[in-house]
């Protein structure tokens, strides 16, 4: 049985129907007014034009070349501020509002952004020198007691903030002089600039993180004022947030750097994969993302479009949630494992794109072991440990989903197999930011989802998925909790020595694997749809969609 949570898509239609007919009740009036959505809606206070719903509706027919880059995309961020938030839409939006110290090219080599050299005073020192003469899009001066701002935010108890885990190997930071900054680790740390690289740690104003403090000591949640009022020193600044239908980013004139060759992007929220290439075949959107594994060939037939493709850093997993019963049992969480063939989803499901899974971690990522033994495909066994903890009679449960077409068809391939288990699977599909929000809750029994591990680093793919001080909103949503596992992974984001290090992980990953916390299916590959009249795009294997250097062509 598939039961659809929180979805309005029979509202749109009927809000149209009403206002056709209003326009044909009032066909005489003109000049109406448009209604400004609520407060909570608006952008910066330093957007230059008010926010309406109505916004962009003069965009020429067929989308136009006038610059406004439109992407077509499955859902809408939650919230636009980076230290609030652990979601890929918001890591994709936030990291063209605001910058990062450091960042990853393409070949995931660390360069400079507002940070323009560093070095390492001792084992536990970074000193960074910044650069000068750069500005917020609300006019006020990036410097070194912004950034510590900045990382004080980060690491404040009193916000939670779910990217503590970014940096919370930091012990000080002091500001030496107005472009000086030092940052002290607690042990040596050796992946700290690929954190920093990271979009959860992009540089807010300082009146921003004022404004948002103000709002947190009023009683509010840490993030109430910054997740609808982004500032930052990006390449794109807030024009106008329509929550759930539309979010455009306009060019930031003022950019220290290389300034965008586009006026504007529009996010616009198509939740259909069929309407999404619709629009990309039309011409109403430039960007398509994602394209369905199973739309392959049509995008890859469009005369005026073609199919971009890219290797990931993500994984793809069924999750446990450990704290509940049965999936409190060992055995169980292996036999449901067993009882899915990967296989058969990635060829099924996924088309064949992408590679099966070992365990956690992609072969890109520092720390991978090739050597890890998967759990395999074995139905028998399966039975076998079901009985031994006393569940040979099967149970009843849940699996969540959002409104993905490949997670659905997971989902439904899981209820369909582990009837062979005795286990009848309720499948639920949520809205996005419900998904998340009560998944970090903990309130769900199974559920699909992904990872990215953006840093490139197994510090970041394991401790913030699986460490016990992650449980929930950081990262745990499986709510894994093994002593062991928590050493090792503490030991190895304090162990230099790469060869340590790397056995460290090794063992950390067949832990993994024996505690099954999560089905790990298979590292995907991004596809994304885009026009023939785009040019400069490309997407980093963390998945954020580079945007920076886009240009339309007529």
């Amino acid at each position: 049985m598939l039961t659809i949570r929180t979805r309005l898509r029979w509202f749109i239609p009927l809000v149209l129907m009403m206002i056709l007919l209003a326009v044909s009740a009032c066909s005489e009036s003109r000049g109406t007014t448009e209604e400004k959505p609520p407060e909570e809606n608006k952008g910066s206070t330093n957007s230059p034009d008010p926010v309406t719903e109505d916004k962009g509706k003069d965009q020429p027919e067929g989308g136009g070349d006038t610059g406004d880059l439109i992407v077509a995309w499955l859902s809408d961020p939650p919230s636009l501020d980076p230290h609030m938030s652990t979601d890929q839409q918001t890591s994709i939006a936030s990291s063209h509002i605001y910058d990062t110290l450091v960042k990853h090219d393409k070949d995931l080599n660390i360069q400079p952004r507002l940070a323009e050299s560093w070095k390492v005073l001792d084992d536990v020192t970074w000193e960074f020198k910044l650069r000068q003469g750069v500005k917020f899009t609300d006019g006020s001066a990036f410097n070194a007691e912004v950034a510590k701002a900045n990382l004080d935010r980060l690491l404040d108890p009193k916000t939670a903030s779910p990217r503590a885990s970014l940096v919370n190997m930091i012990k000080e930071v002091t500001v030496v002089d107005e472009y000086t900054l030092q940052i002290v680790t607690d042990y040596p740390y050796s992946p700290l600039l690929a954190h920093l690289a990271h979009p959860g740690v992009g540089i807010v104003s300082a009146e921003g993180i004022k404004q948002d403090y103000e709002k947190l000591n009023a009683g509010e949640k840490a993030g109430a004022w910054l997740s609808r009022n982004p500032v930052g020193t990006g390449t794109f600044k807030l024009d106008s947030w329509n929550p759930g239908q539309e979010l455009k980013l306009a060019k930031n004139n003022d950019h220290w750097g290389d300034k965008a060759q586009i006026d504007s992007v529009t996010f616009k929220v198509v939740s259909e994969d069929g309407t999404r290439i619709a629009e990309l075949e039309t011409g109403y959107a430039h960007i398509i993302e994602p394209v369905s594994p199973s739309s392959i060939k049509r995008v890859e037939g469009l005369d005026g479009a073609y199919l971009n493709r890219q290797a990931s850093l993500s994984l793809s997993y069924i999750g446990f949630n450990m704290e509940k019963e049965p999936f409190n049992d060992v055995r169980v969480r292996q036999a449901l494992s067993m009882a899915i063939n990967k296989d058969e989803v990635i060829s099924g499901i996924y088309e064949g794109t992408g590679i099966p899974a070992l365990g956690p971690l992609a072969p890109d990522v520092n720390g991978y072991d090739p050597s890890v033994k998967p759990i395999e495909y074995n139905l028998d066994k399966a039975k076998e440990l079901m009985k031994e903890a006393g569940f040979e009679n099967g149970f009843s449960t849940t699996i969540w989903t959002n409104d993905n077409q490949e997670r659905i068809k997971i989902a439904e391939y899981v209820q369909a197999k582990l009837k062979e288990l005795n286990v009848d699977v309720k499948i639920e599909v949520m809205e996005w930011g419900a998904y998340l929000a009560q998944t970090a809750e903990g309130k769900h029994d199974m559920f699909v989802l992904g990872w990215s591990t953006v840093t490139a680093d197994a510090d970041y793919g394991l401790y913030l998925v699986f460490h016990s001080a992650n449980a929930g909103e950081p990262g745990n949503r499986t709510y894994t909790k093994d002593a062991e596992l928590d050493k090792l992974l503490d030991d190895g984001r304090k162990e230099n020595d790469p060869e340590k290090r790397k056995a460290i992980y090794k063992r950390a990953q067949e832990k993994l694997v024996e505690l099954a916390p999560m089905l790990y299916i298979h590292h995907q590959e991004y596809l994304d749809g885009v026009s023939k009249k785009v040019k400069g795009y490309w997407r980093h294997p963390s998945g954020i969609m580079q945007l920076h250097d886009v240009s339309i062509e007529p």
